[in-house]
């Protein structure tokens, strides 16, 4: 008789768990769709004002620096899937969870074309190049699919509020709200068009692999 042995590393068995799920949940729901999200369907609250018109809204073009010190832009990521969330390397209570849930994609993911996760910095003064380097390698992550991006904090806030929606748009004032702290535990789901496909809880584990299967569905789909 064969041994099992288990790990008792939580992290660990996240990532086997939302492998597992997310790939059944896309063998057993092949059929399917994604709406193409404008930000009229979102929560007002979670739109800039100037995009709330927008009928055929797409990412903005962005210019960061990743964490091998390579600076990259939406050329690069061109026809992609892309996962997409905001943490900082010093938080303790949800970017520990959220990027452990992002390893667990990254592993479902791999072994198939066609994807990107991108995690920006939302403390990018204090993330520099070589924290954000050690901070990939304690999640083992693939620096050929797996982006932790810092840049001008404008630049990353910017993106978060006028291109991904991901966190609300509380103005504090001074100089138009860029001195507000984002603190959001939404991952977006965009298509290789740049499109917005879905908002996820980050730190659910039912959200990860929802995001997981509607991901591969794009990937094979390239709808």
């Amino acid at each position: 008789m064969r041994s099992k042995h288990y790990s008792t590393n939580w992290i660990g068995l996240a990532g086997v768990f939302v492998l597992a799920v997310g790939v059944g949940y896309w063998i057993l729901a092949p059929e399917k769709s994604l709406p193409i999200i404008q930000p009229a369907d979102l929560n007002p609250a979670l739109v800039d004002p100037n995009r709330w018109a927008q009928t055929k809204h797409q990412v903005l073009p962005f210019e960061l620096v990743n964490q091998m010190g390579d600076t990259v832009t939406e050329a690069d990521v061109e026809g992609q899937v892309r996962i997409v969330d905001f943490f900082f390397t010093r938080c303790a209570t949800l970017c520990p969870i959220m990027t452990s849930n992002m390893k667990g994609i990254q592993d479902a993911l791999q072994g198939r074309e066609g994807w990107r996760l991108m995690s920006h910095s939302v403390t990018p003064v204090a993330d520099s190049v070589p924290i954000l380097s050690q901070y990939a390698n304690k999640y083992e992550a693939d620096s050929l699919s797996w982006w932790f991006l810092t840049g001008s904090k404008k630049h990353i806030y910017s993106l978060a509020r006028q291109s991904y929606f991901a966190c609300y748009d509380e103005d504090q004032g001074g100089d138009g709200g860029w001195q507000d702290f984002i603190h959001t535990e939404n991952m977006v789901l965009v298509d290789g068009q740049g499109r917005l496909r879905g908002f996820y809880d980050g730190t659910d584990l039912e959200s990860v692999n929802q995001l997981i299967g509607d991901a591969l569905w794009l990937i094979e789909k390239k709808d």
